[in-house]
């Protein structure tokens, strides 16, 4: 992930691609689904059409000014996009569907909310915070290295490291969101034997879980 995302856009940097798809989401599901489905399933678990984009709103505020950089991301690093070869020793990601400029620490985000499944959710699988620094620090120190910028070697400070840490764990609210969207509308359109609407209904109650402990997170001064 550190080599994608040390990848460098030629000229001036993209804008992310997260509040753009965020809010086409919801403008779908605003115009095919409220305003046109009458199906009674699709309000139960389901926030209303004015708390959704409260929540747009909102998440679109909060995360803003929370300082990630915006580099080219995967936005789909679920376990099933990702090839280990034990083998050969390396690693592959493939499916780059989502691929687009977009925040760093979302790109994280969604592949440490991807922990809790696809089929059978279970988010008590979702890192614990000793797990997923761990991982962080591996990460900004091969992301460190790679970066042209950096004249560390790679070195890692304990500031860096929480900083990245908050950061994933905040951007992780606006996964939830948009697969949430994503979902309602596959579970209108989309042919593949999926419940997509009770996956829908799982992401957005553990948004909810999630965003008061999220908000709660801050770098110690």
């Amino acid at each position: 992930m550190a080599k994608m995302h040390a990848i460098h856009a030629n000229g001036s940097l993209p804008k992310p691609s997260l509040w753009h798809k965020l809010h086409k989401f919801l403008s779908i599901v605003k115009t095919e689904l409220f305003t046109k489905v009458s199906n009674p399933s699709l309000h139960q678990d389901v926030p209303s059409l004015e708390v959704l984009e409260q929540e747009v709103a909102w998440v679109q505020e909060y995360l803003s000014q929370l300082g990630s950089p915006v580099v080219l991301c995967h936005n789909d690093l679920l376990c099933k996009n990702i090839i280990y070869n034990e083998t050969e020793g390396h690693v592959r990601f493939i499916d780059y569907e989502y691929t687009s400029y977009n925040y760093q620490a979302f790109d994280i985000g969604n592949h440490f909310n991807e922990f809790a499944g696809v089929k059978e959710v279970d988010y008590r699988l979702y890192p614990s915070k000793e797990t997923q620094l761990q991982w962080l620090r591996h990460y900004l120190h091969a992301y460190k290295q790679l970066n042209q910028e950096d004249q560390g070697g790679g070195a890692v400070s304990d500031k860096e490291l929480e900083t990245l840490y908050v950061q994933v764990n905040k951007f992780s609210l606006a996964s939830h969101l948009l697969w949430a969207f994503w979902a309602l509308i596959q579970d209108k359109y989309s042919t593949i034997d999926f419940n997509f609407l009770r996956y829908a209904k799982l992401r957005f109650r553990q948004y909810f879980k999630a965003k008061p402990a999220v908000t709660a997170l801050h770098v110690s001064k």
